[in-house]
């Protein structure tokens, strides 16, 4: 059974003017997704901000998800790294505390071999054999993509990495994995502007950006597809391409955070080296907002 189908946000994690987690606002944003039909809840990627969090805030804000979801919907924990030892305890740690999934992003600066992503992500698996896992191929951010050929030969050699959140872009890639690895592979589009492409594909839904400010209509352009209505999917899918345009007009996650600010959510501000969104941005985003039907305060 897949870990989930649908629409899962990829959640901001919320911060006081001091840059201290938000864990009041967090529980907010919780009871917000789930009360607007996403279907998992993706804690502490890179939308998260997890590359800036200390290792101790960043297991109790997975732990903190996790109580606060208590098993309404499926809770996945960014456990990514780029030390392997790192990541093996942080996999571990997230597996004690009940996390229904792993998101493991491709390990970066380092640029991994092909032979060193599967020992990477073979020695994680192995170390938390019970929990399931998400690859994350993010190359833009990462710079060391996952080849179709190492996703599927992970897929189909490693028990408990089921999936790929495919950020690449790359359609030709995505098809190509898709049929090396068949129904072995839960596939997910890592970018909003491709969920209806991928679903196309096989693809199970989204892990969502988008979600973070509409996940009602995110969740519905998924359940219009897999209802069969693909028409009415294709059309919700192409209204949100230009919110979903503002929303990565600056590296993400500076335009979201900026967003859920002007839906009034007061999510703070963003740990350095990222920086307030640009003014020009921010009035593109807000006009984007508005097109799209979101209340603004």
């Amino acid at each position: 059974m897949a870990i989930f189908t649908g629409a899962g946000v990829a959640i901001v994690t919320p911060m006081y003017p001091d840059g201290k987690v938000n864990y009041d606002k967090l529980k907010e944003l919780l009871e917000y997704q789930i009360e607007n039909s996403t279907d998992a809840i993706i804690i502490c990627g890179t939308t998260g901000e997890s590359s800036t969090l200390t290792h101790g805030e960043h297991l109790n804000t997975i732990k903190f998800a996790i109580d606060q979801v208590a098993g309404r919907i499926p809770v996945i924990a960014g456990t990514g790294s780029n030390c392997t030892e790192t990541a093996i305890m942080m996999s571990q740690e997230a597996a004690l505390y009940g996390a229904d999934a792993l998101l493991l992003v491709t390990p970066y600066y380092n640029k991994a071999t092909q032979k060193g992503l599967i020992a990477h992500f073979t020695q994680i698996a192995g170390s938390v054999p019970e929990t399931p896992i998400i690859l994350y191929n993010v190359a833009s951010r990462t710079g060391c993509n996952i080849e179709p050929e190492t996703a599927a030969y992970l897929v189909k050699n490693v028990k408990n990495i089921v999936g790929i959140k495919e950020a690449s872009g790359n359609l030709s890639q995505i098809a190509k994995l898709k049929a090396l690895a068949g129904d072995d592979l839960e596939l997910y589009s890592g970018n909003d502007d491709q969920i209806l492409p991928i679903m196309s594909l096989g693809g199970l839904g989204i892990i969502s950006v988008l979600s973070n400010v509409a996940p009602r209509e995110t969740h519905e352009i998924t359940e219009r597809f897999f209802s069969g209505d693909i028409k009415g999917a294709a059309e919700l899918q192409l209204k949100a391409i230009p919110l979903i345009n503002a929303l990565f007009s600056e590296v993400n996650p500076i335009p979201v955070k900026a967003a859920l600010n002007m839906m009034g959510w007061d999510v703070g501000p963003l740990r350095m080296p990222l920086t307030e969104m640009e003014d020009a941005h921010k009035a593109v985003l807000r006009q984007a907002m508005i097109d799209f039907g979101i209340r603004l305060d």
